[in-house]
């Protein structure tokens, strides 16, 4: 495939937050985007009043004709879409070319130096301070990011023709084997999307793999727990971070006023990084970043300025009301380890307040896989209210509700309720400190919560 050979791009499940990155790269590019989405959102309004057609409908006739051109017309789709989808097939019954999210970013940046960012929780993270930082540096930087980084409204940064490529590489569906990259990173190998791999052996096999596809010449970063996994894969040099292991470490670490500050020592130290992204896992995540940054050439004040003005990634961490009557916190956190980590670096900024947690499971094969560790993430929880599962691309599995985690949390206050009963349950309880987690559709609840506890600060005031 050759990408000045296409003149039109439709997407198959182009509100995906990685799909919707790479329709944003065709269409600064003056390639006609188009393409279908389940449902509308912030993210495929923001497409449409970019200029790309979208509709929600799955029914080809309503297509533009120039899109129906199978000559110059590339089809990409996610592997979250079901091979029965109507589009879908049509496409393929008709010999367009027809190619997966992954294959075509690997298209992308295969002309480029690629810094591919993998793990199964801290790459979005890690892959937006990356490009944060080389954004700063002379070279630039192109950058496919699966969230949407606050400092730049967006999850794509585009950068001069010969400058590196920052991808965030996915394990879901083996996607990540899609990619060659000059430098690797992963932040984890913790269990995860089992009902692709099956054991948690096979998915250690596929980073293993992922690792090895830069080759002797390439560099790669690991976590230090992730390395203890994965080390029978491991061929070439690599180097390792961590808080409390690795090559790479933070040093006289402390908290002032909300703002994480640490010394990097690496290769070289850089003292008092100011991170003003709260959380233990962020500062791992941000040593990671800085490695990266120091490798690529960039100067110690450089990165210490950068850093500083990085406001983090929607929904990772982020603040939505932070008052002295009361913090709500919104996080993405969906597997228990991340789960964990959040719990944590939140109870240690608010140790002396009272901790509300809102969680909505998200997948019914991980919520049946990991189940324990959900329940012993959540009962850092002062307070746990446990919604129902959201589904995505999944149908139920009999016996699977988020009953199996609620029966395992033993903390004294705790209520299981629908989703549509929130709002009426937060405002029976005495909140300190909310935060909300999940990957599901609850970040649509976040400016109702938002609003009521605006106007009770408001009236208490």
């Amino acid at each position: 495939m050759r990408l000045e050979d296409i003149h039109n791009v439709y997407f198959i499940g182009i509100g995906g937050i990685g799909m919707s990155a790479i329709a944003r790269w065709f269409n600064k590019r003056g390639v006609k985007v188009g393409g279908y989405d389940r449902v509308e959102t912030n993210l495929t309004t923001k497409l449409s009043l970019e200029g790309m057609w979208i509709h929600y409908e799955d029914n080809r006739k309503g297509i533009p004709a120039h899109f129906m051109n199978s000559e110059d017309t590339l089809i990409i789709y996610t592997p979250a879409v079901p091979s029965k989808h109507g589009e879908l097939k049509y496409f393929l019954s008709k010999k367009f070319d027809v190619r997966k999210r992954a294959e075509v970013l690997g298209i992308i940046s295969k002309d480029h130096f690629t810094i591919a960012i993998g793990g199964t929780h801290g790459k979005t993270t890690t892959s937006s301070m990356v490009a944060h930082l080389l954004k700063h540096h002379e070279k630039g930087c192109s950058a496919f990011i699966g969230g949407i980084m606050t400092n730049y409204e967006s999850n794509l940064i585009i950068g001069d023709e010969n400058a590196p490529v920052v991808v965030e590489a996915d394990e879901f569906d083996r996607s990540f084997h899609w990619l060659v990259p000059n430098y690797t990173v992963v932040t984890s190998v913790d269990p995860d999307h089992l009902d692709i791999y099956g054991t948690e052996e096979e998915m250690r096999k596929a980073f293993g793999q992922f690792l090895q596809q830069s080759g002797e010449d390439g560099k790669t970063l690991i976590h230090y727990k992730a390395a203890e996994k994965v080390n029978m894969h491991l061929e070439h040099l690599y180097y390792t971070y961590g808080l409390d292991g690795g090559d790479i470490r933070a040093h006289a670490l402390r908290a002032v006023n909300g703002i994480f500050i640490f010394n990097y020592q690496g290769t070289k130290t850089i003292k008092d990084i100011n991170l003003l992204v709260p959380g233990f896992h962020n500062v791992e995540n941000a040593l990671a970043a800085i490695t990266v940054a120091v490798d690529m050439g960039m100067s110690s004040e450089s990165i210490r300025e950068a850093m500083a003005s990085y406001r983090g990634v929607k929904r990772r961490f982020e603040y939505i009301i932070k008052h002295e009557k009361m913090i709500f916190i919104d996080d993405y956190a969906h597997h228990p380890e991340e789960v964990r980590a959040f719990l944590k670096s939140v109870k240690a900024l608010f140790s002396k307040k009272k901790l509300t947690v809102v969680f909505q499971p998200h997948l019914y094969s991980r919520t049946r896989d990991f189940q324990a560790g959900f329940a012993d993430s959540l009962m850092l929880a002062d307070e746990l209210i446990l919604l129902d599962i959201y589904p995505a691309r999944e149908e139920p599995i009999s016996g699977v509700t988020s009953e199996l985690i609620f029966n395992k949390v033993f903390i004294p206050n705790r209520h299981l309720i629908q989703k549509e009963e929130l709002m009426d349950k937060l405002k029976e309880l005495d909140v300190e400190v909310l935060v909300t987690i999940g990957a599901g559709d609850i970040d649509k609840e976040v400016p109702k919560i938002k609003e009521y506890y605006l106007k009770k600060i408001e009236r208490e005031s």
